[in-house]
């Protein structure tokens, strides 16, 4: 599976951005999505995460509330809409897939991964 992220860019605090992941090579229907995202000099962290139906996302605390993932499995893409956007929320985003359907926030269950595509928030 190869996983293409876009949508990301340079936005105001407060503002919102919607990032897409397109999947090509196969399906990713019967598959768990999640998103993550790694700032400067810090480790790749856990940002939300869907299971192959779209029931019970879930989300780290941090973006509780403000950030929405999603899944068209008829076009075999994942997003993730961010709301009330905060210069913390600053990183690069990738989008991963698991070889299985259940949800998991460890980066090391993830087989799949995206470039990456680079989210910065201006204060």
């Amino acid at each position: 599976v190869q996983l293409q992220a876009s949508g990301g860019g340079l936005v105001q605090a407060g503002g919102s951005l919607r990032l897409s992941c397109a999947a090509s090579g196969r399906s990713i229907s019967t598959t768990a999505m999640g998103w993550f995202r790694q700032a400067p000099g810090k480790v790749r962290d856990f940002v939300a995460a869907i299971s192959w139906s779209g029931g019970a996302p879930v989300y780290a605390d941090s973006v509780k509330g403000r950030f929405t993932i999603s899944r068209d499995n008829a076009k075999n893409s994942v997003y993730l809409q961010m709301n009330s956007l905060k210069p913390e929320d600053t990183a690069v985003y990738y989008c991963a897939g698991r070889g299985a359907s259940v949800i998991t926030r460890a980066p090391n269950a993830y087989n799949y991964w995206g470039q990456g595509t680079q989210v910065t928030v201006s204060s």
